[in-house]
């Protein structure tokens, strides 16, 4: 695979990967493709949902080129109209989340808590399809919540339907994001799957995206068609990074120029320790700032710089001393004098 064929898409992440993380991410870094939104719940009404009118939904305000909404739902009135919605605000996609893990999610048979239903899936699916028209429809989903094997029931409907893409995390709901995602199951899969296909899961690093393409693409391959006959020999060119980029927001780049074997562009880019330091260390200062002007100043934005930091310490020498500076910060002004005083003070190891 070149790097030309490779899709790279972010994750969508609850409480970081809002717009303004997009928009100021897509200034700073490149080698991302897609975007997905962070789901959307409680598509209550036919038109003008409170939680559709925000910058978070709004193309005005989406700098990126490629943007999937994504929802959490069981319900196939809410996910039409969410699609209706984002269509009117001219979406092509959205996307089903059948993958949060989180037991407050399922343990209500949402996310993948519906993985064990298949009858539930299969009519919702009927139901959505009938009236969805010429919106695409995908799913990111896991291999079950209780048990690998529910994956195989919900296969054949997912197969019925014309999915514009299914994204598959590896693991279980209930291995949250304990031990290792299972390449190998993934593969394994992938004969039986119509849908274009997307790998999600423990792309943390360059070597690591080059072993698990290495699973799953190996021997002769050829771009997939998305047909689901031969899927052994079709070549997965879709992969989707999640926690990974949040700790090193150059990952993407850096896949591609690996793959390009173009050391140059990374060198201009400022791969040198420095060069990153300055542009991990603007990337964060514009983040806040963004965050700052569309929150009104309101100091509530340190919430949401505290769940990056948490991926983002682990970019220093010393994570736990850079993650003991921010989590103790209540104030604004507090947090601005820290961030200055890590990237002054720690190196990064990127």
């Amino acid at each position: 695979m070149n790097a030309s064929s490779l899709i790279l898409s972010l994750g969508p992440f609850q409480g970081i990967t809002d717009a303004p993380f997009r928009n100021v991410f897509k200034r700073h870094f490149s080698g991302i493709d897609k975007f997905y939104t962070p789901f959307f719940t409680g598509i209550h009404k036919e038109e003008h949902a409170k939680n559709l009118q925000g910058e978070e939904i709004d193309p005005k305000c989406n700098d990126v080129e490629t943007l999937t909404p994504q929802i959490l739902s069981t319900d196939a009135d809410e996910i039409l109209r969410f699609a209706r919605q984002c269509q009117q605000l001219g979406y092509k996609e959205i996307n089903l989340n059948m993958g949060c893990p989180f037991p407050r999610v399922a343990n209500k048979k949402r996310g993948c808590g519906l993985l064990p239903y298949p009858e539930k899936v299969e009519a919702m699916f009927e139901a959505v399809f009938e009236q969805i028209g010429d919106m695409k429809f995908s799913v990111k989903c896991r291999l079950g919540y209780f048990s690998p094997d529910e994956i195989e029931a919900i296969l054949p409907i997912f197969n019925r339907f014309p999915l514009s893409e299914l994204i598959i995390h590896p693991r279980i709901g209930k291995q949250l994001y304990k031990s290792e995602a299972d390449v190998e199951r993934f593969k394994a899969l992938t004969p039986y799957i119509n849908a274009p296909l997307v790998y999600n899961g423990d792309i943390v690093s360059v070597e690591s995206y080059c072993r698990i393409n290495e699973i799953i693409n190996d021997g002769p391959s050829t771009p997939s068609t998305g047909s689901g006959t031969e899927g052994s020999g079709t070549l997965i060119n879709h992969f989707m990074l999640g926690r990974g980029i949040l700790a090193n927001p150059f990952l993407a780049e850096e896949i591609k120029n690996d793959l390009a074997d173009a050391r140059g562009v990374a060198d201009a880019r400022g791969a040198s320790l420095q060069g990153k330091t300055e542009r991990l260390h603007n990337f964060v200062l514009d983040l806040y700032e963004d965050r700052l002007h569309h929150a009104g100043g309101s100091p509530k934005v340190l919430g949401r710089m505290k769940e990056l930091w948490s991926y983002l310490m682990n970019d220093f020498e010393e994570p736990q001393a850079v993650w003991r500076k921010i989590k103790k910060i209540n104030a604004l002004k507090e947090y601005e004098e820290a961030v200055e005083e890590i990237f002054k003070n720690n190196n990064i190891i990127l």
